[in-house]
């Protein structure tokens, strides 16, 4: 029941007020409806730790949105890895020198922004490159000095705040070996891939030269996930397994030579590209990948109406019914266009979005 009251009315007012001034601003459909969220929120009998969690979290999510946004057209690579390893193991000096490969690229950086691969994350790619994405802790998990003090800082309140700018501004995730956090990590991104909810993007697993970090996992993985028909094979096509700096990069740079990103629209996946295809790709790619259709045919398209306001609208696309279950063969149909464009112009910056 939403309780009467002075101060309740005069909050509602407020609101009503903001909102009908809304139709000057951007996104006003947006802001209204988070607005009438607060209010509707504001007559229920909620407890005050109820609305501390949510205004941290909307603080959080600010100053997110905040930071990010200067940089929203430069694709970002989230390094994962234990914070437990000196800077003179392997795996440091791996991590190290796979950020500076890819930001040399011209890819930026995101670690968690504390020590050991973190760390190194930062200091291969600089301060300039990077980004921190540290979380408020009594103990432990101090900034490093690499990206101390600097304005691509944030210290989240809230580990699912965190997590959840970790994967949205990530292009591509690279991850070496750690603990349970970072098994979480990778688990996590194979779940919210196979289910649509990230990417695509690649995700690549590095270990120090003939380590066998990522293979036994691996080997557990196909043992008893696949083997028990827990996942399918083609899933093997969502995650690279290397101790090869170049194939990393190359896995990631490769993965957006023509493909640019996706989204659905009202049940269809639009893929939007860098570049157009031929009619002729465009069948070679219906007749390789009409098992994971659910009608019709891959098709070429402008932008659809529901994206007439999006930043890509001048992009062509590739429109398709997904059975939104192959993630797998998703990859690999990404694959194939890549390779179909890869001579295009457009290819020279995999980095730019």
């Amino acid at each position: 029941m939403i309780p009467s009251g002075q101060g309740f009315e005069s909050l509602q007012a407020d609101a009503i007020d903001l909102i009908d001034r809304l139709p000057m601003l951007k996104h006003s459909e947006w802001i209204e409806r988070s607005l009438s969220t607060i209010v509707q929120m504001a007559g229920e009998e909620l407890d005050r730790l109820d609305w501390k969690i949510m205004a941290a979290s909307l603080r959080d999510m600010e100053r997110a949105f905040s930071m990010f946004y200067p940089y929203r057209h430069v694709r970002k690579i989230v390094i994962f890895g234990s914070a437990r390893v000196s800077p003179t193991s392997a795996e440091y000096l791996l991590a190290r020198e796979f950020a500076r490969a890819i930001a040399q690229q011209g890819f930026m950086v995101i670690t968690g922004g504390g020590g050991g691969i973190m760390q190194a994350g930062n200091e291969g790619a600089t301060a300039e490159r990077s980004f921190g994405l540290n979380i408020q802790l009594p103990f432990e998990q101090s900034s490093n000095p690499v990206i101390a003090g600097d304005s691509k800082l944030l210290n989240f309140k809230y580990f699912f705040t965190r997590k959840l700018f970790f994967l949205r501004e990530s292009d591509a995730l690279a991850l070496f070996p750690g603990g349970f956090g970072t098994l979480d990590e990778a688990f996590e991104c194979l779940t919210l891939t196979q289910t649509g909810k990230f990417g695509p993007a690649p995700l690549v697993l590095l270990d120090r030269p003939g380590g066998d970090y990522w293979h036994d996992w691996n080997y557990f993985v196909q043992k008893q996930l696949r083997g028990r028909g827990l996942i399918s094979a083609d899933d093997r096509s969502l995650y690279t397994i290397t101790d090869d700096i170049n194939v990393a990069c190359e896995a990631i740079a490769s993965f957006y030579l023509v493909y640019h990103s996706c989204r659905y629209v009202d049940g269809k996946l639009v893929i939007r590209l860098k570049s157009q295809l031929s009619d002729e790709n465009v069948d070679r790619l219906n007749t390789n990948f009409s098992d994971i259709l659910v009608d019709g045919k891959i098709e070429k398209s402008q932008a659809l109406p529901a994206e007439a306001t999006d930043e890509t609208f001048a992009l062509p696309r590739l429109v398709l019914h997904f059975n939104q279950r192959d993630a797998g063969r998703l990859y690999q149909l990404i694959a194939a266009i890549n390779q179909m464009g890869a001579t295009s112009p457009a290819a020279a910056h995999p980095e730019q979005k």
